[in-house]
C-alpha cells in the first residue's frame, strides 16, 4: 500500500479562514485595550472600576485569538461545508430593507418584510404568505413594546390605523 492512499498520513494545510478570525479577534482586543487605556483615572478609591471588565474581555479575546491561531496552524478545524450565497443574500436584503423602510413605513411593515425575506433565505418560498404573517407578528410585537411597555418604536400607517 502506498503512503499517498493512506488517510492517516495526509496532512492538512493551515486553515486560512481561522487564521483571519484569529487576527480579527486580536484586532478587536487591541482596540478594546486602546480604548480602555484612555479611561485610566476612573478607578477611584478601589482597584476595580469601569476599566476592569473591558480589560478582562480583551484578555479573553487575546487568549481566544492565540488558541484559534494555534488550532488553525495545526489544521485541527474540521472541513467546512461550501457556503451557499443565495440564502445569505436574502437575509442581508431583508436587513437592508428593514433599515431603509423602518422610518418610512413603520416597524410592523419593515420588520414583516425582514421576516419574509429571512424565511425565504431559510427555504420558505411562499412570500405571498410569509409577508402578511410577518407583518401580523411584527404588529403584535409592536403593540407589546410600544403600548404595553411604553417603548418608542417607529409607527407607520398600520400602527396609526389602529392607535
Amino acid at each position: 500500500m502506498s503512503k499517498g492512499n493512506d488517510p492517516s498520513v495526509t496532512t492538512r494545510r493551515p486553515d486560512r479562514a481561522a487564521l483571519i478570525i484569529a487576527v480579527v479577534l486580536a484586532a478587536i482586543a487591541g482596540l478594546i485595550f486602546w480604548d480602555v487605556s484612555r479611561l485610566t483615572g476612573l478607578a477611584g478609591y478601589s482597584q476595580i472600576g469601569p476599566t476592569t471588565v473591558p480589560y478582562a474581555i480583551a484578555c479573553c479575546l487575546i487568549a481566544l485569538a492565540i488558541w484559534t491561531a494555534a488550532e488553525a496552524w495545526r489544521g485541527d478545524f474540521p472541513e467546512r461545508e461550501h457556503q451557499q450565497v443565495g440564502p445569505v443574500v436574502w437575509i442581508v436584503a431583508g436587513l437592508a430593507a428593514q433599515m431603509l423602510l423602518l422610518n418610512a413605513v413603520g416597524f410592523s411593515i419593515a420588520t414583516g418584510i425582514l421576516f419574509a425575506l429571512t424565511a425565504r433565505g431559510f427555504g420558505k418560498r411562499k412570500l405571498w404568505l410569509t409577508v402578511p404573517v410577518g407583518i401580523a407578528f411584527s404588529f403584535f410585537v409592536w403593540v407589546i413594546f410600544a403600548k404595553l411597555l411604553q417603548l418608542s418604536l417607529p409607527a407607520g400607517p398600520l400602527e396609526r390605523l389602529f392607535f
